[in-house]
Protein backbone atom coordinates (compact mmCIF):
# COMPACT_ATOMS: atom_id res chain seq x y z
CA UNK A 1 0.00 0.00 0.00
CA UNK A 2 3.14 2.38 0.92
CA UNK A 3 4.35 1.98 -2.64
CA UNK A 4 0.99 2.39 -4.16
CA UNK A 5 0.34 5.77 -2.13
CA UNK A 6 3.94 6.75 -3.68
CA UNK A 7 3.38 5.57 -7.21
CA UNK A 8 0.12 7.88 -6.96
CA UNK A 9 1.55 10.72 -5.18
CA UNK A 10 4.63 11.11 -7.99
CA UNK A 11 1.65 11.30 -10.37
CA UNK A 12 0.55 14.32 -9.45
CA UNK A 13 -3.09 13.73 -10.17
CA UNK A 14 -4.57 13.91 -6.57
CA UNK A 15 -5.95 16.34 -3.90
CA UNK A 16 -5.37 14.02 -0.84
CA UNK A 17 -5.58 10.26 0.46
CA UNK A 18 -7.42 8.29 2.93
CA UNK A 19 -5.33 5.85 4.88
CA UNK A 20 -7.73 3.32 6.64
CA UNK A 21 -5.98 1.52 9.13
CA UNK A 22 -5.09 1.36 13.24
CA UNK A 23 -1.55 0.46 12.35
CA UNK A 24 0.95 2.93 13.15
CA UNK A 25 3.50 1.61 10.40
CA UNK A 26 1.73 3.90 8.25
CA UNK A 27 2.20 7.59 10.62
CA UNK A 28 5.54 7.80 8.50
CA UNK A 29 3.62 7.56 4.81
CA UNK A 30 1.03 10.20 6.65
CA UNK A 31 3.90 12.05 7.72
CA UNK A 32 5.32 11.95 3.96
CA UNK A 33 1.75 12.46 2.13
CA UNK A 34 1.15 16.12 4.25
CA UNK A 35 4.83 17.46 3.59
CA UNK A 36 4.29 16.62 -0.43
CA UNK A 37 1.09 19.15 0.02
CA UNK A 38 -1.85 16.73 0.30
CA UNK A 39 -4.84 16.17 2.73
CA UNK A 40 -4.40 13.15 4.73
CA UNK A 41 -7.35 11.77 6.18
CA UNK A 42 -7.11 8.57 8.52
CA UNK A 43 -9.45 6.37 9.79
CA UNK A 44 -9.06 3.15 11.78
CA UNK A 45 -10.00 1.60 15.49
CA UNK A 46 -10.04 3.49 19.25
CA UNK A 47 -6.82 1.22 19.45
CA UNK A 48 -5.22 3.66 16.70
CA UNK A 49 -1.76 4.81 18.42
CA UNK A 50 -1.92 8.49 18.77
CA UNK A 51 0.98 9.04 16.78
CA UNK A 52 -0.69 8.20 13.52
CA UNK A 53 -3.83 10.01 14.67
CA UNK A 54 -2.16 13.36 14.35
CA UNK A 55 0.16 13.00 11.52
CA UNK A 56 -3.20 13.26 9.63
CA UNK A 57 -5.38 16.32 8.53
CA UNK A 58 -8.24 14.71 9.96
CA UNK A 59 -8.80 11.55 11.87
CA UNK A 60 -11.96 9.56 12.47
CA UNK A 61 -12.15 6.74 14.74
CA UNK A 62 -14.40 4.23 12.90
CA UNK A 63 -17.27 3.61 15.97
CA UNK A 64 -17.99 6.59 15.29
CA UNK A 65 -19.68 6.08 12.57
CA UNK A 66 -21.84 3.46 13.95
CA UNK A 67 -24.91 5.20 15.30
CA UNK A 68 -25.27 2.01 18.01
CA UNK A 69 -21.68 3.31 19.37
CA UNK A 70 -21.51 7.21 19.09
CA UNK A 71 -19.97 8.64 22.48
CA UNK A 72 -18.82 5.05 23.54
CA UNK A 73 -15.42 5.66 22.64
CA UNK A 74 -13.40 6.00 25.68
CA UNK A 75 -11.69 9.15 26.52
CA UNK A 76 -8.37 8.10 26.41
CA UNK A 77 -8.66 7.60 22.77
CA UNK A 78 -9.75 11.32 22.08
CA UNK A 79 -8.91 14.24 22.89
CA UNK A 80 -10.43 15.07 26.19
CA UNK A 81 -14.31 17.30 26.43
CA UNK A 82 -12.10 19.69 28.70
CA UNK A 83 -9.46 20.35 26.29
CA UNK A 84 -11.90 20.74 23.35
CA UNK A 85 -13.80 23.65 25.81
CA UNK A 86 -10.87 25.79 26.75
CA UNK A 87 -9.28 25.26 22.87
CA UNK A 88 -13.17 26.71 21.63
CA UNK A 89 -12.43 29.28 24.35
CA UNK A 90 -9.88 30.38 23.15
CA UNK A 91 -10.86 29.94 19.51
CA UNK A 92 -13.36 32.82 20.47
CA UNK A 93 -11.08 34.93 22.02
CA UNK A 94 -8.66 35.22 19.36
CA UNK A 95 -11.36 34.79 16.53
CA UNK A 96 -14.12 37.26 17.70
CA UNK A 97 -15.23 40.64 16.72
CA UNK A 98 -15.56 43.88 18.95
CA UNK A 99 -18.68 42.14 20.63
CA UNK A 100 -17.31 38.66 21.51
CA UNK A 101 -19.00 36.69 18.27
CA UNK A 102 -17.40 34.49 16.37
CA UNK A 103 -18.95 31.82 13.41
CA UNK A 104 -19.13 28.30 14.74
CA UNK A 105 -18.03 27.32 11.19
CA UNK A 106 -14.38 28.75 12.29
CA UNK A 107 -14.26 27.42 15.42
CA UNK A 108 -15.37 24.10 13.94
CA UNK A 109 -12.14 24.49 10.98
CA UNK A 110 -10.05 25.61 13.62
CA UNK A 111 -10.76 22.55 15.84
CA UNK A 112 -10.03 19.73 13.18
CA UNK A 113 -7.08 21.77 12.37
CA UNK A 114 -5.84 21.82 16.34
CA UNK A 115 -6.91 18.28 16.32
CA UNK A 116 -7.14 15.75 13.50
CA UNK A 117 -9.14 13.17 15.96
CA UNK A 118 -12.24 15.85 16.80
CA UNK A 119 -15.75 14.47 15.29
CA UNK A 120 -18.94 15.90 17.73
CA UNK A 121 -19.66 12.39 17.34
CA UNK A 122 -16.96 10.95 19.76
CA UNK A 123 -18.90 12.84 22.51
CA UNK A 124 -22.40 11.38 21.39
CA UNK A 125 -23.38 14.29 19.40
CA UNK A 126 -24.02 14.19 16.05
CA UNK A 127 -23.77 17.98 15.52
CA UNK A 128 -21.29 20.82 16.66
CA UNK A 129 -24.23 23.51 17.54
CA UNK A 130 -25.95 20.58 20.72
CA UNK A 131 -22.18 19.98 21.47
CA UNK A 132 -21.76 23.74 22.16
CA UNK A 133 -24.70 23.68 23.92
CA UNK A 134 -23.68 20.95 26.16
CA UNK A 135 -20.68 22.77 27.47
CA UNK A 136 -22.77 25.38 29.03
CA UNK A 137 -20.32 27.86 28.57
CA UNK A 138 -21.68 29.67 25.84
CA UNK A 139 -23.70 32.43 24.08
CA UNK A 140 -25.11 31.02 20.81
CA UNK A 141 -26.99 32.92 18.19
CA UNK A 142 -27.95 32.51 14.54
CA UNK A 143 -28.87 34.44 11.81
CA UNK A 144 -30.91 34.03 8.71
CA UNK A 145 -29.12 35.00 5.37
CA UNK A 146 -32.48 33.79 3.85
CA UNK A 147 -34.93 31.32 4.63
CA UNK A 148 -32.48 28.48 3.60
CA UNK A 149 -29.48 29.77 5.08
CA UNK A 150 -28.47 30.61 8.32
CA UNK A 151 -24.98 31.31 10.13
CA UNK A 152 -24.23 30.63 13.56
CA UNK A 153 -22.06 32.63 15.93
CA UNK A 154 -21.24 32.20 19.60
CA UNK A 155 -19.58 34.11 21.95
CA UNK A 156 -18.31 32.98 25.90
CA UNK A 157 -20.18 33.47 28.61
CA UNK A 158 -16.97 32.66 31.17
Amino acid sequence: MIIDAMDILYSENVEGFCIVSSNSDFTRLAVRLREAGKYVIGMGDRKTPQAFVVACNRFVFLEALEKDKAGEIPLESVTSLDVIKDAIKQIVDDTSDEEGWCPLSDVGNTLLKRYPDFDVRNYGFTKLTPLIKHLNCFEIKSVAVNENIKLIYIRNTE
